[in-house]
């Protein structure tokens, strides 16, 4: 079976590769998001166990760029991070599971061989709430039977908003799932994007989707206004 472990802790990296080369794995080890999406998309896996806090391309876009290309290698996600908005996420942009660290050897080896059993999934749902619609997959958005053209940012922003509907999400938890955990900008560039969206999705329609929660956020609403 071979396995890409995409991490950049290099002494968890190399006592992973250790403990499943032994128990019979074939592991190739990517130390950042961006070498790790690559080989990925370029080489063939069983199963990819992902880190979500990596340099140069988070663990959260190295997975939603995957399933956007069709690739539906299972992956376990490993993270130190315990909020349930980023478990949440991992799922919803297309991880099979989810472990979080510190965790102990054959617990990871257990849910390694559970996703092997289960085999490669299919695609994931389209997204549907507030008359749009958005497929992950194909990485299209419309309303009704009208495509709107987004760029990939937006199409992004979009996606989160859609997967948590009628929750309000404000910019820190755009910026770390939309942009990257690292991301050390203007935060106003969420209010840029959300402009861009309600321009592209909402004014055309006549419609207000994405509605502005003063002094919490953003929230997409499920129904038409």
């Amino acid at each position: 079976m071979r396995l890409l472990l995409i991490e950049d802790e290099v002494r968890l990296a190399a006592s992973l590769k250790r403990g499943l080369s032994s128990d019979g794995f074939a592991v190739e080890v990517a130390g950042d998001g961006k070498t790790g999406l690559w080989m990925a998309q370029e080489m063939d896996f069983d199963v990819i166990v992902l880190d979500l806090m990596l340099p140069g391309m988070s663990g959260f876009s190295v997975c939603r760029q995957l399933r956007a290309d069709g690739v539906w290698t299972p992956i376990l996600v490993l993270t130190a991070k315990t909020g349930e908005f980023d478990e949440i996420e991992s799922l919803d942009v297309g991880a099979d599971d989810y472990l979080t660290k510190p965790f102990s050897y054959p617990v990871l080896l257990a849910r390694i061989r559970s996703l092997l059993r289960r085999g490669v999934r299919e695609r994931p749902t389209i997204l549907e709430a507030g008359g749009l619609r958005l497929d992950p997959a194909s990485r299209s958005c419309g309303r009704g039977e009208t495509p709107i053209d987004l760029t990939p940012r937006e199409f992004d922003l979009l996606e989160f908003l859609m997967r948590y509907p009628g929750q309000v999400v404000n910019k820190l938890e755009i910026l770390n799932h939309v942009w990257d955990p690292e991301y050390d900008g203007n935060s106003n560039v969420v209010e840029v994007y959300i402009g861009y969206l309600r321009r592209k999705v909402d004014r055309p329609f006549g419609t207000e989707t994405i509605v502005t929660v003063p002094g919490s956020g953003y929230r997409l609403v499920d129904h038409v206004r």
